[in-house]
């Protein structure tokens, strides 16, 4: 099935990767790189996000103000993930999320203090307490958009890819929590998503960044 008026071709992609990770993680360069092989024409985005959530929030309102709406898709993984369905609630954008983080003001409060940077050992970053309030406040926020957005009718197409194997998030919570999202659940794998050049090429067509393929959200 081709896109519908509703869903036109995707023309602006933002990735935001996970927590202490950065653009150079292995799934931004491969879809930076199959971007620009097969759709050189894409508007790509993918800015190195602040330790704090509100700042990254910041950050990705001022990078993406002028995107239209219909054409932009966001991409998340793990705490990326999070961020990518708090930004496609509030904007109306598609999304994909790939081993999404659920509940990040929980989960990372172990890592309150000093932090390096995974790509980049040498350089530490802080991780404040306040953080996790600022987390907390995302969340809240976005599940009530996500409920009026489901309400009226109007939470666009969204995609998610879950590993049962990821050792850091339950994969059993990503799937309840983005039930309404079209998901591919694979069994074992890893929380890094290892083989991710495996299932990328079926992804791209899902979420439409090859025209007449993609299949609009039911």
């Amino acid at each position: 099935m081709g896109l519908t008026p509703a869903q036109p071709r995707v023309s602006h992609v933002l990735y935001l990767h996970g927590f202490r990770s950065s653009p150079q993680s292995a799934k931004a360069r491969h879809v930076q790189a199959w971007i620009h092989a097969n759709r050189a024409d894409i508007v790509w985005c993918c800015p190195q996000l602040p330790p704090s959530p509100a700042a990254a929030m910041a950050l990705m309102e001022q990078l993406t103000r002028d995107w239209p709406q219909a054409g932009t898709l966001v991409i998340g993984s793990s705490l990326g993930g999070f961020y990518a369905a708090a930004m496609a609630v509030r904007k109306g954008w598609r999304s994909l999320l790939l081993n999404p983080a659920v509940h990040p003001g929980r989960d990372l409060a172990r890592y309150i203090g000093d932090n390096t940077a995974w790509h980049a050992p040498e350089e530490h970053f802080h991780f404040k307490p306040e953080y996790i309030d600022e987390l907390n406040v995302i969340e809240s926020e976005t599940l009530a958009l996500e409920q009026k957005r489901q309400a009226d009718s109007t939470h666009a197409p969204a995609w998610a890819l879950i590993c049962e194997g990821d050792e850091v998030l339950d994969w059993h919570e990503m799937t309840a929590r983005h039930a309404h999202a079209t998901q591919t659940v694979l069994p074992g794998n890893d929380h890094a998503i290892s083989d991710f050049p495996v299932h990328w090429p079926r992804l791209a067509r899902q979420i439409g960044l090859l025209e007449g393929d993609s299949k609009p959200h039911p």
